[in-house]
């Protein structure tokens, strides 16, 4: 007695069919004869269709009022904890922005975000609530109290729900919340403060503002009463602020900065009590939004209510209905749905189409305990909003490929002589002043200066070795000179600002061959050189005009990975060549005897046998192999004339250079591992979150200047890049 066995069935198409047919006791033609009904009221015949998909893309293509725009949602899942004896109250043990956060290790703190794994049980579960439950949209109330009170007596008069235990019921729906972040507010000393403290102690003085709530100085922050005031009403989302108080001492202003503006909450009440013999349901859509004190641990105002108190004995199946249906505000296509649902029958379409796109992973084949981390960038769920194809058929391999070849307008042919540019111009003019401005913030100045570094980096590196490949024709200063000119003109023409410009591994490829083919025909380089780049500009222009760019949409991400793998693959290349140079110009003694050090030496001596090109050099210089002191000559002399070295200091063409190398391996792994280190430092658990964000996001640069610092203070004659004080012709 009591209970009534549901069935629930998925519709499959099986070619044109009526709606649904749900095997229930009775009123079956009554209950379709009132869905047409409502239909009717609702001002929209909509027609019979054949998927879920169809009629939530129906129901998304309605035209949009003022009350159903639907924003960003917060989504706070509390649970009733009930025990003999002893009072109980709502506590919060989950929440949603995009990915679910879990309380854990005893309630101490929260998890990371992750992607919600759900059962298809408590989906089918939680379809079986909407379809049997209280759904009341667009409810106008500004409390809980009155909330709780209209769904209560619309309980009652459709029999879900008996008068005798309405109190018991109203009084665990009023219950108190407690919230995460209470517990670690609790710990700290009370502080009074206005909100025009908290304005100076947060980064974001608006913060209030933008999230639909307006702060003044004269407001006490534990007592806000939104509703003495006439502006705070209408304002922010469009909700309402009447009879609503905000404890600002109690509200995580972090998490505060991470709900998106204009954002409104959807609160999920789940738990047991003793006094039910079957479990009530509620869905509720207000209108408009109102802030409900202490229902949501942070100030956004309440749109959405899911109400599921049940017996005792079921509590783990209440949870993962209740993790279900805030998983379901998650999605894109169910949230708007949400916001524009017209009866229950929208809701329904609207989670038959969240199960046509589920995939059930088998069990036994993976672990439900591990937690899927969040993917960098989440697909866009537009092509499960628009239909694409409205007769029905289904895209072809052919067109989806072409589809692909045209992704944007960026890349359609216009037929024009420059008329790709003429568009470029004007859809990125209305943008060009905001270009600069919005680079006046620290996140901007992070990125500014690891581009900084990321062009200077090749620019040395890959100039360092144009010098020496083209004997000093095109050196570091040449290449910097150039980056800085181009990327100056290239950035003041709003280009791409995260491109890097500057030479690669193919370009030096390139000069190599070009400097050998004019060393062996006898022409000159540079002149050549100029030919080259007057020539690759005067091509460039003509691709603009004739809209060549439009063929990049047939370049496969194949290619563009390979390409980008073989940059890295020659800047790591060069790097570890660069190191190996060091060892061999840095030549070290590998057979010390520490007991002998004091009688290692190294002089230079005249050659046994001058070469007629060390007699020519000595000619020049009006010297002789007589008249040169050669004991007393410097490293740098000994070489410039052609001197020996001898002793047991001494290498191969030099004397051994101590440290110079093992300090030069220390400044390279010690950069690399420094810099990944503070790149990782987001996630630790030193310093306050915007701290370590702003390290983290300085990581590169903060880097390198701590390792030239450091190799400044130590002394150590490391390789340096020499600059000349003014820019000449090298090779006269």
């Amino acid at each position: 007695k009591g209970h009534r066995a549901v069935y629930i069935g998925v519709h499959v198409p099986f070619g044109k069919q009526g709606r649904r047919r749900h095997r229930h006791r009775g009123h079956r033609h009554h209950r379709r004869k009132k869905e047409k009904e409502a239909d009717r009221e609702d001002g929209r015949e909509s027609p019979s269709y054949d998927t879920p998909s169809q009629r939530v893309q129906f129901i998304l293509g309605t035209e949009d009022d003022d009350e159903h725009i639907p924003h960003d949602l917060f989504t706070e899942m509390d649970e009733l904890c009930f025990r003999d004896g002893e009072e109980y109250e709502w506590k919060e043990t989950a929440r949603w922005l995009k990915f679910e956060e879990d309380v854990e290790d005893g309630g101490d703190r929260w998890s990371k975000p992750y992607v919600a794994t759900l059962s298809l049980h408590s989906l089918f579960e939680l379809r079986s609530c909407i379809l049997n439950g209280t759904v009341m949209l667009d409810m106008r109330a500004n409390t809980l109290d009155e909330i709780a009170d209209m769904v209560l007596d619309n309980m009652i008069a459709s029999g879900q729900l008996d008068e005798s235990i309405r109190e018991n019921v109203r009084e665990a729906l009023l219950k108190r919340h407690h919230h995460q972040n209470e517990k670690k507010f609790s710990n700290r000393i009370p502080l009074v403060r206005s909100f025009a403290d908290i304005g100076k102690k947060h980064s974001d003085p608006h913060l209030l503002e933008r999230n639909g709530l307006l702060a003044s100085p004269q407001s006490a922050p534990g007592n806000l009463d939104t509703g003495k005031s006439a502006d705070l009403k209408g304002t922010g989302t469009g909700g309402s602020r009447e009879n609503s108080t905000v404890d600002f001492s109690k509200v995580d202003m972090n998490f505060m900065r991470k709900i998106p503006s204009g954002a409104e909450a959807s609160n999920v009440l789940v738990g047991e009590v003793d006094f039910l013999e079957r479990p009530i349901i509620a869905f509720v859509r207000l209108s408009p939004a109102v802030l409900l004190s202490g229902l949501t641990e942070v100030p956004v105002p309440t749109r959405f209510l899911f109400l599921l108190l049940g017996p005792a004995g079921k509590a783990p199946q209440y949870h993962e209905i209740g993790r279900s249906i805030a998983t379901l505000m998650t999605d894109d296509v169910f949230h708007d749905v949400a916001y524009k649902a017209k009866d229950r029958n929208d809701l329904l379409s609207g989670i038959d189409e969240f199960l046509d796109q589920v995939t059930v992973l088998p069990p036994g084949e993976w672990d439900p305990s591990i937690r899927i981390e969040p993917p960098k960038s989440v697909p866009s769920q537009e092509k499960r909003k628009v239909p694409k194809f409205p007769n029905g058929s289904a895209p072809t391999g052919e067109t989806l490929k072409e589809e692909g070849h045209h992704a944007g307008p960026e890349l359609e042919r216009t037929g024009r002589l420059f008329g790709g540019l003429i568009l470029d111009i004007q859809r990125k003019a209305p943008f060009f002043l905001s270009d600069f401005k919005d680079a006046l913030s620290l996140q901007c100045l992070a990125s500014i200066l690891f581009l900084y570094c990321a062009c200077m980096s090749p620019v040395i590196t890959f100039g360092g070795l144009l010098g020496e490949a083209t004997q000093g024709r095109i050196s570091a200063i040449e290449s910097l000179f150039g980056a800085s000119l181009t990327g100056i003109a290239y950035s003041l023409f709003a280009g791409q600002p995260l491109t890097i410009l500057g030479s690669t591994g193919p370009v030096l490829v390139f000069e190599k061959i070009l400097f050998k083919f004019c060393r062996d025909y006898g022409l000159s380089y540079l002149s050549l050189r100029t030919s080259i780049g007057l020539w690759t500009a005067f091509l460039c222009i003509v691709l603009v005009a004739t809209d060549a760019s439009s063929l990049v949409c047939y370049i496969t991400r194949f290619t563009e990975e390979a390409f980008a793998a073989l940059i890295c693959i020659i800047f790591i290349y060069e790097a570890l060549e660069k190191l190996f140079h060091l060892g061999e110009v840095y030549a070290f003694n590998m057979h010390n005897d520490l007991d002998k050090l004091t009688l290692y030496s190294c002089v230079c001596s005249e050659p046994e046998k001058p070469s007629n090109e060390t007699l020519q050099v000595w000619r020049s210089m009006n010297k002789s192999a007589e008249n040169i002191a050669w004991s007393n000559l410097t490293v740098s002399e000994c070489l410039e004339f052609h001197g020996v070295f001898h002793g047991s200091a001494c290498g191969h063409h030099r004397p051994y250079i101590p440290d110079v190398f093992f300090w030069s391996v220390i400044l390279f792994f010690t950069t690399f591992f420094l810099s990944s280190f503070l790149k990782q430092f987001k996630t630790k658990r030193y310093f306050p979150t915007k701290v370590r964000s702003t390290i983290s996001d300085f990581a590169v640069f903060l880097t390198i200047v701590i390792m030239v610092l450091i190799d400044y203070l130590v002394g150590v004659p490391s390789p340096k890049l020499h600059v000349p004080e003014k820019f000449e012709v090298r090779n006269k």
